[in-house]
């Protein structure tokens, strides 16, 4: 009997896909078929695979509504907001597509008599792709186009919660034309995923996810002498400064705290005010913690959906509950969002002040709808509870002085600093984290770097 994943929704329990694991041929075949294909794309024009790439995205588009419910149903955001999941991926892969050509143009360098001299970027072969179910179509293709537009073949491996998303990458690719072994959607057991790292036919491993299941890719590709991009956890900071401006502050923040019910690896997780402003600010976002609505993620009015299961928002009950016995004050009253329930996925919003670092919801990853809220006295007594983390994924500030943000940001370790927003990547800037927040960069000019090996050419043109 072979090995089936079984995907339940966080909605109702219900069984949302069933799908066979790939056996260890099926896997070879796989990684051989990509191998072959892969000879024959990295001899495609960079403007055709664009092109290909564009007809990628107007497929994706066309069943936007459709991708939207599904996605929903497999990890709980409220169908309010999955179209737009489509529309912001199909806007990194433009923008990846749109900058490729020149991004992989061959380097000159200096001119040197008898000597024609130039740096070429060369296709590593097969990328391997291993993506998360909480933005699993934004969190795919920041590695999943480039590696194609760069002339790598791609395996994407879903989470076991969205196998339907590697799936409609795979008919996206196949109306957009895209060669046969070029992409393929593959669903693996943890064993399988680590044969697949290990087997000579994968040159690249693109991993987002938890931080051991990092450590567990970089032990698995530890005796090969391959690359890895690995984006992990995050307890991203922000900094409310006194001449904030208050109300833009509250929204931004609030929204960067609870919106997918905190399931954002750059979401935000800990909030320090100065406290010239503290008092107001903390009454401003419990005002608007209170408009949400907790519920059936299928229903339009929803604006805060389920966490992905029930032992993750049973993890976010145990890290508040600790908090409070410690001293910490929770400012939201569960029983105003009915639908809370103990023992279910569905969880309400949590605001908690009166914390500090010896709490575990201040320093260790939460991944829901809770944050903690700290006064400080000063830019420097903020910074150092900024980077007072293993992580370091995205911080932001929120003053009205430009030039003090660049100066505090400065002293930041992050992989990308904000001012007066948060919870968002630019395509055209690098995603990149420090300390546990992994290695490696995607988007931007310098993601192709990784995807692609320089091959220099020295040419005597007189003997």
């Amino acid at each position: 009997m072979p090995d089936l994943l079984r995907t339940q929704s966080p909605i109702d329990g219900s069984l949302v896909a069933e799908r066979r694991l790939a056996t260890a041929p099926e896997l070879a075949a796989a990684l051989a078929g990509a191998r072959t294909a892969q000879a024959a794309w990295r001899r495609v024009p960079v403007r055709e695979r664009a092109a290909r790439v564009e007809r990628f995205c107007a497929a994706m588009l066309g069943a936007r509504d459709e991708i939207a419910v599904e996605l929903t149903r497999q990890m709980g955001r409220p169908v309010r907001y999955t179209p737009s999941e489509v529309d912001r991926m199909c806007e990194r892969a433009r923008f990846m597509a749109g900058v490729a050509e020149d991004a992989l143009a061959p380097i000159a360098v200096p001119e040197l008599e008898g000597f024609r001299r130039f740096i070429r970027r060369d296709p590593l072969g097969v990328v391997l792709t291993i993506a998360p179910w909480n933005y699993p179509y934004l969190t795919a293709v920041n590695s999943v186009v480039p590696a194609l537009l760069a002339g790598n073949a791609v395996l994407l491996k879903h989470s076991a919660q969205t196998p339907l998303c590697s799936e409609r990458f795979a008919q996206a690719f196949d109306a957009a034309g895209l060669p046969h072994g070029v992409f393929q959607a593959v669903h693996l057991s943890h064993e399988s995923t680590e044969r697949a790292i290990r087997s000579p036919e994968v040159d690249f491993v693109a991993f987002t996810g938890s931080v051991e299941g990092g450590r567990a890719v970089q032990r698995a590709a530890a005796d090969r002498f391959i690359g890895l991009n690995l984006e992990l956890g995050g307890k991203d900071p922000a900094y409310v400064r006194h001449d904030a401006n208050l109300a833009h502050a509250i929204e931004n923040l609030v929204d960067g705290a609870f919106f997918n019910s905190g399931q954002s690896c750059c979401g935000i997780e800990r909030i320090y005010v100065h406290e010239r402003v503290y008092d107001r600010f903390v009454e401003g976002a419990v005002a608007l913690v209170h408009d949400y609505v907790l519920g059936d993620p299928m229903r339009p009015e929803t604006t805060l959906g389920p966490l992905v299961r029930a032992s993750a928002a049973d993890f976010v009950r145990g890290q508040t509950a600790e908090a409070v016995a410690k001293g910490a004050r929770a400012l939201v009253e569960p029983s105003r969002f009915p639908a809370d329930r103990p023992g279910t996925a569905y969880l309400a919003p949590q605001v908690l002040i009166e914390v500090d670092h010896g709490m575990r919801v201040m320093t260790e990853e939460s991944f829901g709808p809770v944050v903690g809220i700290m006064r400080v006295r000063s830019d420097d007594e903020a910074v150092a509870l900024m980077n007072d983390s293993v992580y370091g994924l995205t911080a932001a500030i929120w003053t009205e002085d430009a030039d003090a943000a660049v100066s505090i940001g400065e002293r930041v370790a992050t992989g990308t600093w904000f001012m007066n927003r948060c919870d968002y990547l630019d395509p055209a800037l690098a995603w990149t984290g420090v300390k546990d927040s992994g290695r490696g960069c995607t988007l931007s000019r310098l993601g192709y770097e990784q995807l692609t090996r320089p091959k220099s050419y020295h040419l005597r043109l007189r003997t």
